[in-house]
């Protein structure tokens, strides 16, 4: 793909594709990225923390990294990993709530679910699916998130611009919004976090013609991430970037009709 196309790409899912998300009805459709934008729309109802909605998808992705996934229903480890996520993240969210927006948001329209058989068969195969989990990942749920190199990479930015220029600017909001929506893709775990941090803001610079100082007479202005990746090799960095704007393709495949 030639990187004006990259671009202009990621331009518009920036500026567009971001605002018109579709409900989806999850019984009646049927696509492999359904259960982690399912995941995602759960995280959200939840009002999960940034990294809290991170580490479960990277869990949802890591279990079916290492199954096949016929064999076991998506849609309940989504649920599994959010709770999972919740309680190593800290972020306060009680396994009734999961099972009760996980259930809304397969059945549209409906009323919260009671305390009935259905409930309990529900709250028990969550509870058995989170030692499936923990056995597949070896009980490691440890992640090295790309959020904190993201954050330094920006404060290291902001104080090349200016604070003032720098807050002006789109640019923090949209890497960190091609970051959590990288998290859509199981490639995410093809990556070095650091990588995957850097990538997302270069995107972002890139979508908004932003150029960062000091680099405007240089031989190649676009490569200031070498400052902070020196190991990122130019064809991996376009490799990376390809890969965050093919899950805004994703996406639109799910949204059509």
């Amino acid at each position: 793909m030639m990187r004006e196309a990259i671009i202009n790409a990621a331009r518009e899912a920036a500026l567009v594709t971001r605002h018109k998300k579709v409900q989806i009805d999850y019984k009646t459709r049927s696509h492999k990225g359904l259960p982690i934008r399912f995941l995602f729309e759960c995280a959200q109802k939840l009002n999960m923390k940034p990294l809290t909605s991170a580490l479960a998808a990277t869990m949802f992705h890591r279990f079916f990294k290492e199954v096949c996934t016929n064999e076991y229903d998506p849609y309940m480890i989504a649920c599994t990993c959010l709770h999972m996520a919740s309680k190593v993240k800290e972020d306060k969210v009680r396994k009734r709530d999961v099972i009760n927006v996980a259930y809304s948001t397969i059945n549209r329209g409906s009323e919260v679910l009671e305390l009935s058989d259905e409930y309990w068969a529900m709250w028990d195969t969550i509870v058995q699916s989170e030692l499936l989990v923990g056995r597949m990942l070896k009980f490691d749920m440890t992640v090295d998130h790309p959020h904190k190199y993201m954050l330094h990479y920006m404060r290291s930015l902001r104080d090349l611009f200016g604070a003032k220029e720098w807050a002006a600017m789109p640019v923090a909001p949209t890497a960190a919004a091609f970051l959590q929506d990288f998290h859509m893709s199981p490639k995410i775990l093809d990556y070095p976090a650091s990588h995957v941090a850097v990538c997302c803001l270069v995107l972002a610079c890139e979508v908004y013609g932003t150029v960062v100082p000091l680099t405007e007479h240089a031989d190649s202005s676009d490569n200031w991430y070498k400052v902070f990746c020196p190991d990122l090799t130019r064809d991996v960095h376009w490799d990376i970037i390809e890969d965050i704007i093919s899950v805004y393709g994703a996406e639109a495949t799910i949204e059509e009709k």
